[in-house]
């Protein structure tokens, strides 16, 4: 069978990352340089970086910013440009009939650019289609929105019941209905003749409604998100050459999947975000010192990620009192707080290379989900449909059945 473009990309993006996992999956611990920093070379130069220029590495990217740089191991510059390659790999969708909206009721700016975007892409789908599922439909926006586009019965599929009321109270009159139903457990029973949509379809979800359509013979688009959650411990491969190639992501691997190197994100600034995680550090070398023994996330059990945004000392007395601790003394405090600073300025040089390799997992993950739908006759492409001004989770497999193959 002559390779797709699917095929190709994919082939392609096995080849870089699967060498690399090592370095996905070596999470620096504390200050000392993971392994994969010396069994290849990395260490010396990562920790010579100089404050400005880590800064710069963060928010453009390490792989951006390799070439202005002196003394790069040559080993590190090459992994960078095959990084940028496979991370190029999905061109942009092209949006040659826009759905431009009048300003819709509670729904965001950037929201509503989501939901334009998302009816050009898949508009030749719709319509096709006898009916519109949209899976993790949250407070139903597309799902009434796309009713009314695309004049189609759309069902908005959402587990949280609070949003389900909210979705049937915003939806009167129009041919949009709700139904409460946990798509991660619970089977999705999509028909022949509709048009299976996840918008953001988070982990194991995006993975389950790609198989459901596949049984029923639908088309499907999938906008995913979040690639780590998932309840095992790794997310195994779904096509036949990714399982060849033996990809297997842990966890915390496809957590990586989620950085973005840019100056601000979409709830804070870069800067803010480093000193909130530099905090969290702190606190995890508090904890260690008292005893207790926290994985990496585990430090802020009990608390709202948001304060680590507070000054360290309230995140301090927070977290002693979720676990019954005794209160911190202001020595104890300033100790961890001065000393964490200090490691955990090298701890974010030698995550450097992690980070790089950020959207090719994504990529990766991606590239799979197309892959088995091609497997099973689907007409199947993968683009970007968002600006990353509107969300970096950017990334659609919009999968065309064959009906030909299910007759």
């Amino acid at each position: 069978m002559p390779q797709t473009l699917v095929s190709k990309c994919l082939a392609r993006a096995l080849e870089v990352v699967v060498p690399a996992l090592d370095i996905a999956a070596g999470r620096p611990r504390g200050p000392e340089p993971p392994l994969f920093c010396q069994a290849r070379g990395f260490t010396e130069f990562l920790a010579l970086l100089p404050d400005d220029e880590l800064e710069r590495c963060e928010s453009e990217g390490l792989a951006k910013r390799l070439p202005t740089l002196e003394n790069v191991p040559p080993s590190l510059s090459r992994l960078a440009e095959e990084m940028l390659d496979v991370a190029g790999l999905p061109a942009k969708f092209q949006n040659d009939k826009p759905h431009r909206l009048g300003k819709q009721r509670l729904v965001s700016e950037r929201k509503q650019n989501e939901i334009e975007a998302l009816l050009a892409a898949v508009a030749p789908f719709a319509a096709r289609a006898r009916r519109i599922v949209d899976v993790g439909a949250g407070r139903g926006h597309f799902t009434r929105i796309a009713a009314d586009v695309f004049d189609r019965d759309a069902v908005g599929i959402e587990r949280e019941p609070e949003r389900v009321t909210t979705a049937l109270r915003m939806s009167v009159g129009s041919r949009a209905s709700f139904r409460l139903l946990d798509a991660s457990r619970e089977p999705l029973a999509l028909d022949a003749g509709d048009l299976a949509i996840g918008l953001h379809a988070c982990g194991a979800l995006g993975d389950r409604l790609i198989s459901a359509a596949k049984e029923a013979r639908c088309d499907v688009v999938l906008v995913s998100c979040c690639l780590q959650k998932i309840e095992a411990a790794a997310r195994l491969a779904s096509s036949r050459a990714a399982r060849q190639a033996g990809l297997v992501l842990s966890r915390e691997t496809l957590g990586l999947s989620n950085l973005v190197s840019r100056r601000q994100g979409v709830e804070r600034a870069l800067r803010e975000t480093m000193e909130a995680r530099r905090k969290r550090w702190a606190l995890t070398r508090l904890l260690r010192h008292r005893g207790v023994a926290v994985e990496p996330g585990e430090e802020m059990r009990g608390i709202n990620r948001r304060a680590a945004h507070r000054p360290f000392a309230e995140l301090v007395e927070k977290a002693l009192s979720v676990r019954g601790l005794p209160a911190a003394s202001l020595r104890e405090i300033d100790e961890h707080d001065r000393d964490g600073a200090i490691e955990f300025g090298k701890m974010r040089r030698f995550a450097l290379p992690r980070a790089m390799m950020a959207r090719a997992l994504e990529v990766t993950v991606v590239l799979d989900r197309a892959a088995m739908l091609e497997e099973h006759d689907y007409d199947v492409h993968v683009a970007e449909v968002f600006d990353m001004d509107v969300t970096p989770r950017n990334l659609a497999v919009m999968g065309r059945a064959s009906w030909r193959a299910s007759t």
